[in-house]
Parts: structure tokens; sequence; C-alpha cells
């Protein structure tokens, strides 16, 4: 007995290397011929091979020795059993793994779960989540695919879990991530109640995540859609493409030397391998055919003759386009700004070069926003010094408020990281092109090796300038709830598009959030492929700061008052932040999975009172 099958999209009967072509049946007559052949050669299995026709791991297709031979017959009935193997891999067969692979347990009695509860169980090591909704129950891989946080500890609403981390959502059923961050979805598993008790069957492989099935390039295609950015947005654009059978060109461009990064963690763990941080290997995108021209900027775009410029010459024509540049750090302007060890973190390259010039030295930090303040919780044990220079009287003081930037400085000052507040720099002094002194407008002068500065963000559109792409007064590309610019087929997301927020009546805004990044790459995609989606992502935010995790959603501009639950002197707390009568977001630190909560409420377009804030009860939030 030999077997034929297929692995990672290669149709190959590795017993006679011959290359198999897959057909379309379009006549009745051609269903009928392939039928009776596929009749044939199970009525030969039969006789000579015990085990099954099509294994349902793998789709791999036993058949006797016997029909080995090379006649055209044989190809051709080898040709209909492969097609359908491959219907089935696609289909309900390719779920589930074979009996002798999978193992069945008891994990609780039925009456265990109520509608709407949730618990972990683990069968054969693997960590699942077993959810009750509307009677029926279903299981799903327990840990986030974005960071492996336990998704029994976040936010259940109806067949969707959200993590209590960083916000990403899976549906309980399908297991198809929903919300982002993370790119995979969970792994599924089979789930039957018998006399009361609840059965679960896992396969003997242990699988955290699954990648949703995607398409690649289909040869003859001559349709380009061009992604300008190597960020988030970009490669969820990409992949959402794949996913929904785009068979065209997908480019990315990007400026950047690598592939695209997580660059959450370039301010977080700034010495990390790249390797741990890319979000795809190389490998991953040729399979799918997603190009990366690496090191290429694009310098202006023709909307008239879709073509782009590029900074070496050369031009590409495209279909469809996304903006997707991100922003820039913002420099400082003062004497002194431009000399060499005055940095920037906005790539991988600078976060290795910032680390490795503060090594023992004296680092000052400019900008106490989140940039800043991670970078010095980061630096605290690494530099000689670290000092801090805030023009606020508190890090944080206009998005977090002042408790919690009171409180995030101390936790800083007992790592010997000094600030300097309600200031600005003056001036900076050095020596051969090389601060050795950075003078604030106080007078007080501090010793400097290095010099970060995290002082905002910039929009990158000037290569927009001379085109009809509509930009608003602070330089972000205006786009509408599909993503969509004022020009045909040009899309814009992430950070530097101007976009209506849902939760808000779709008031306009620019927030740069890794999650909402994603959520624009996606929405943009299915509206390419005229699939009209609307955009309806809460923001989701987190900073960490010496290992404490401060969780943010909503949209807080504008806020009038904050209301506090817990203490947040003892780093326990649930900030509300109240503009009018309603919440309009939501921070907080070691009180998971409340903001998680929040983010799922306001996801289902209800509101949340100034008076359920206030509430000494809150049982509406249903924390555990």
């Amino acid at each position: 007995m030999v077997n034929v099958g297929f692995r990672d999209g290669e149709r190959i009967n590795p017993t006679v290397e011959t290359r198999v072509s897959w057909k379309t049946i379009t006549t009745e007559a051609e269903l009928t011929r392939r039928a009776e052949l596929l009749r044939r050669l199970r009525f030969a299995t039969r006789r000579k091979c015990s085990g099954p026709l099509i294994c349902r791991r793998t789709c791999w297709i036993h058949r006797p020795a016997s029909l080995c031979g090379s006649t055209g017959r044989n190809h051709r009935v080898l040709r209909v059993l492969l097609q359908e193997a491959h219907q089935k891999h696609r289909g309900k067969m390719s779920t589930g793994p074979t009996q002798c692979d999978e193992v069945t347990e008891v994990v609780c009695l039925e009456s265990d779960l109520q509608d709407g509860q949730m618990k972990e169980v683990e069968v054969n090591h693997h960590k699942i989540v077993l959810v009750r909704n509307e009677g029926k129950f279903s299981a799903v891989g327990g840990l986030c695919t974005h960071y492996g946080a336990p998704l029994v500890k976040g936010a259940l609403v109806g067949n969707r879990v959200r993590c209590p981390w960083h916000g990403a959502c899976f549906n309980t059923t399908t297991g198809d991530i929903e919300e982002y961050p993370g790119l995979d979805s969970l792994p599924t598993y089979k789930v039957k109640v018998e006399d009361g008790k609840v059965y679960v069957t896992a396969g003997k492989q242990k699988l955290t995540k699954r990648v949703k099935e995607m398409s690649c390039r289909v040869p003859g295609v001559c349709h380009t859609v061009l992604l300008i950015g190597g960020g988030p947005a970009s490669l969820q654009c990409a992949e959402t493409l794949r996913q929904n059978n785009y068979g065209g060109r997908i480019m990315i461009v990007t400026k950047d030397e690598q592939l695209p990064l997580d660059k959450t963690k370039l301010s977080k763990a700034m010495n990390i391998e790249v390797e741990k941080i890319l979000l795809r290997p190389s490998e991953f995108l040729q399979q799918h055919g997603i190009e990366v021209l690496k090191e290429k900027e694009v310098v202006s775009v023709n909307t008239e003759a879709k073509t782009v410029a590029f900074n070496d010459g050369t031009s590409q024509h495209y279909d469809q386009l996304l903006i997707s540049t991100g922003a820039r750090a913002r420099a400082m302007q003062c004497p002194g700004a431009e000399m060499e060890n005055v940095k920037l973190l906005e790539s991988y390259k600078d976060a290795a070069g910032i680390y490795q010039m503060s090594m023992g030295k004296k680092a000052v930090i400019i900008g106490t926003s989140f940039i800043g303040m991670e970078v010095a919780a980061y630096l605290s044990d690494k530099a000689a010094s670290v000092a801090v220079v805030g023009k606020s009287i508190f890090p944080y003081q206009f998005s977090l408020g002042p408790d919690i930037g009171k409180m995030t400085m101390k936790m800083l000052e007992e790592k010997n990281v000094k600030f300097y507040m309600s200031s600005d720099v003056a001036e900076m002094r050095g020596v051969k092109g090389r601060v050795k002194e950075v003078v604030l407008q106080n007078g007080d002068v501090l010793p400097a090796d290095v010099v970060i500065v995290g002082i905002g963000v910039i929009p990158n559109s000037d290569f927009l300038k001379g085109s009809m792409v509509e930009v608003d007064s602070r330089n972000a590309v205006v786009v509408d709830k599909f993503m969509r610019t004022n020009i045909p087929d040009v899309f814009a997301a992430g950070d530097v598009a101007s976009f209506p927020l849902c939760i808000r009546e779709d008031k306009r805004v620019q927030i740069g959030h890794w999650q909402l990044a994603q959520a624009h790459g996606r929405v943009a995609a299915l509206n390419m492929l005229n699939k009209q989606t609307e955009l309806n992502s809460v923001p989701f935010f987190w900073t960490v700061l010496l290992g404490k995790s401060i969780r943010y959603t909503g949209y807080g501009e504008g806020y009038t008052d904050i209301v506090f639950k817990g203490n947040v002197d003892e780093m326990k707390f649930l900030a509300f932040y109240i503009k009018g009568d309603e919440v309009v977001a939501a921070a907080s630190l070691n009180f998971d999975p409340a903001v998680a909560k929040v983010a799922e409420i306001m996801a289902t377009g209800k509101k949340i009172t100034k008076s359920q804030a206030r509430s000494e009860d809150l049982g509406w939030l249903q924390l555990p």
C-alpha cells in the first residue's frame, strides 16, 4: 500500500512524483465520470486495504499497491480522489484528527455551567476554555494568540471572549479572531453532552493558535494592491485579502530594514532579538504571495495615473492603494538638538542603538508620554542614571490624569529615576557633535551621554503633497468609516488616518493604537473587495512600567471628572473617565478584567452612566 496526498498547498503524488492539476467540475457529465472513477477505486480499496480511504487528520489517501502504475487511467483516478480529499480537507473533515490521535475526557457536569459562563478545562495538556451560550457548549483554545493571556480571566459577552490583557476578541464557536491585537485565531475542540456529562475531545498535537485559511497569488490575475507602510495595518490588510480569496498581487512597501515587527515592544524591551518580534516570518509571507519591499520609501502619489514614485527613482502601478505610513516622532526644536546622540525611537535600529548607548551611561529623556515613560522604566536598571524632563506637573497628566501620573512617577523614582517636571529644554551643549549637557529653562543643567526625545508624533503624509488625497489640519489622511479617502480605490489606515469613532457619535479622531491600526487594515481590505464593512472597534491600549501593566479603553479626550474604584496608591484601581453624564473611557491596574468588560459594553453600543460609575455596587460590570 502507498500513500498519496497534499501538504502545504502542494498537490503531489510522492510515489511517482506526478504533479496533479486541479480542475473545476463544470459539467454534469464530468461529475458523473469522476463519481464512477471514485466508486471503482473505493471498490478496489475495500478489497485490498484495511485502512480508511481518507484520514481526516492530514487528508492522506490510502490505495492498494496494485494501482501504483503510471497509466493514464490510474492518474485520472488519482486526480479525482485527490480532488475529493482536497474538498473534504477544506470542509468538515479537516476540523478534527483521527480517533487514534484524539483524547476525549469528561471535563465537567452539564449543570456546572450556566448560560453566559465559561471555565478553563484541560484535556491531554491542552488549556481549553469551555463556554455555554444559549444552552449550547463550545470549546476553544484557552490562551490568547497575542501574548498568551488566560482567556478564562477575560470578558465573555454572548459568543465572544475578550482578552483581559490587551483586548483581543475571539468567537467562542468558531475560534476566529474578531478584534485585535494579534493575527491568529484559536483552535476549536469537539464537545458533546451525554447523561449530564460534558465531554471535550482534543488531539494529541498541542496547538495554541490557528492561522485562518489563506489563498495565494493566482497566475494571470492582473490586479495589484499596493500597501504603503510596513506596520500592522498593512499586514492585516494583506492577510485579510488572502483570507477572502483575493488572487492578485499584494505589495507592502516599507522604509524599514526589517519585515513587519511588533513595534510595541521596542520601548518595553529595547534589546530584544528581532526574530522574537517579527509578526510573520518571510516564509509565511512568500507562501501566501505577500511581497515586502524593504528600505524603499514613497515620495509621491499620482492618483490619476494610479502610480507611486519611490526614492530610488522607480515607480509602481497600483489598482488599489492603502496609505498606512504611520507617524514619525516629533523632533526637538532647540539649539543642539541636531547632535548625533540625540535620539528618536522609531525603528528596531533606533531601539538597539539607544540601548547600546545607554548601558552604564547618563540618559536624559525628554517627554513624559507613554514612550518616554516606558523607555525610562526600561533603562532604570541599565543606565548609570536616568533623568526625565516633562512640561506638566505629573506624567500622563492630560491622558490618564494626575493621580495615576503621580503614582507612576513614584514607581520610577523608587528605581532612582529623577524627574524634572514643569520644565522644558532651553538648549543642548556638546563637544564634537555629541551632547554633554541638557540645559533646562529654569537653569538646571543635566549631564547627558544620550538624549531620547519622546514629545509626540507627526503623521507621515508629506509624500501626498501635490496629490488630490485629502488631509486635515494636522496632516492626517481623512477617511470615512469604510477607511476610504476622497479618491476612489485609495484607502488609509493606522496612525496616519483621521477617522470617525463610532463610540463618540462618529467624532473625527486620530488615535495611535496598535489594535486600531489592525482593525483599520481589516476594514480597508474588506471594502477593497466590495464587502461593505464599517469600522466599529473600541479603542484599547496598554502600557507597561516595571512589570506593571495599565490597561485603557475608550476615548477620554475632554473628560471632566475621574471616578476611582480601589486605591491608586496601592496600585490596584479602576478609573472611569466622565464627560457630561457618560463614561467615555476607563483605565485600570491590577483590576482585570474590568477594562475588558467596559470595552465589551461599549462595543455593544450601550452607554455607561456617571451614576453607574459612582455606585458602590459594580454588579453591572459582572466582575469575578
